[in-house]
């Protein structure tokens, strides 16, 4: 597909040229012409009084629709870190759950690199069948053979949904995954359900920096594949007697023209992880200063929590990067989340919303934060913390 200037009948208006926000038409002899940085958005046909610009298809453009009849189950793929199940994988299968209920089919994961008794695991969080592969080229993670094998499994057993985690392994070779089978992807997602009408997933994420959030679907090709925010989802039940079939599965020997030398873990100055704290204590711009944050981390650390932030106070170099909570930041899903002088923007609120109880000190009745807390408190957060960390001392005195 390209997007042509027919020049007998361009006038030179230059129209165009402030139509397209990626600056691909120039105009050369008072004509206009589209360079190799056209992205197809199709903007200057719109915008061409005379009808100038058309739209050209070129052979192999157009792909014949899948026969979608033939594609069942739901497919969850279960990253491993140094044989271990990534937490990732046990959100996507208490989601899994609820969409292979919806459909009526089965729930599978597939788990390369690893070993059986993870694989089990897995049964136990919900999957009814596994494909695992525990060939050694798996264990360290490389985009060519998971890619090439997940490809193929994809095509022999035909999964209506594949679900991966939004994280730098599956941000990292699903686009590839999805290239192959020439079908559909949408990233980071942070709500799935089913369409009652039509059967098609619904693949709710944010868009145009977290303005809005954009429902997506695949309706003409499958498998239907999405990557889901870590901390967004909630865990299925854990059955310890759950049975279910482990299918082993060749690696084929799959092409790997690159080797992974060494993984080294990055320093962070959070003592706990903020991915994985029951309790977090975040600050925005509404703290005035970076001296703010010392006493949010009094009170963190009085609840066995740690720190967390939002863009608009890291921005101001209050707090590393590190702890930034949001669609930019870290998605988090704690027990229990304080967020102290933080308004509510769109893009804070996508990161945090999941967590199970949310308290908002501001001391702005109208602040968007409130519609999401669980509990709120009107007021000056400096009058409001203090209290709550000499109530915390003396209890604990």
């Amino acid at each position: 597909m390209r997007i042509e200037v027919r020049s007998e009948k361009c006038v030179g208006c230059q129209l165009c040229l402030d139509s397209c926000p990626y600056t691909a038409i120039v105009m050369k002899e008072d004509k206009a012409f589209i360079n190799e940085y056209c992205q197809f958005c199709r903007a200057c046909i719109n915008v061409c009084p005379e009808g100038a610009i058309i739209e050209i298809a070129e052979e192999g453009d157009k792909v014949k629709p899948a026969d979608i009849s033939d594609y069942k189950g739901v497919w969850v793929f279960a990253e491993q870190r140094h044989g271990f199940i990534a937490s990732v994988a046990f959100e996507l299968l208490g989601v899994g759950r609820k969409l292979a209920d919806a459909r009526k089919t089965t729930l599978s994961a597939v788990l390369f690199g690893s070993s059986e008794a993870e694989a089990k695991e897995l049964i136990k969080w919900g999957a009814d069948k596994i494909y695992f592969c525990g060939d050694t080229i798996f264990k360290d993670f490389n985009d060519e053979p998971c890619s090439e094998l997940l490809s193929r499994l994809i095509t022999e057993h035909k999964p209506e949904i594949v679900l991966a985690g939004a994280t730098p392994i599956g941000r990292s070779f699903i686009p590839r995954v999805a290239a192959k089978l020439r079908t559909g992807l949408t990233a980071d997602c942070t709500s799935l359900e089913i369409d009652s009408e039509t059967g098609n997933l619904l693949q709710v994420r944010p868009a145009f920096g977290g303005n809005i959030m954009a429902t997506i679907l695949c309706p003409n090709n499958r498998p239907q594949i999405a990557t889901v925010r870590p901390r967004v989802m909630k865990r299925g039940e854990y059955i310890q007697d759950r049975t279910g079939e482990i299918v082993n599965v060749e690696s084929g020997n799959p092409v790997c023209r690159t080797k992974v030398i060494e993984t080294v873990t990055e320093e962070s100055s959070c003592k706990i992880n903020l991915q994985d704290a029951e309790i977090i204590v975040s600050g925005g711009r509404g703290l005035g200063d970076a001296k703010g944050f010392k006493m949010l981390e009094e009170l963190a650390g009085l609840l066995g929590g740690t720190l967390g932030s939002s863009r608009a106070a890291v921005d101001e170099g209050w707090i590393a990067y590190s702890h930034q909570v949001g669609q930019t930041g870290k998605t988090v899903c704690p027990k229990i989340y304080i967020a102290c002088g933080i308004s509510g923007a769109v893009q804070h609120i996508v990161g945090m919303s999941s967590s199970d109880i949310i308290i908002a000190i501001n001391k702005n009745p109208e602040a968007p934060i409130f519609s999401v807390a669980t509990y709120g408190i009107v007021g000056d957060l400096y009058e409001v913390v203090p209290m709550m960390i000499k109530k915390l001392k003396e209890s604990k005195a």
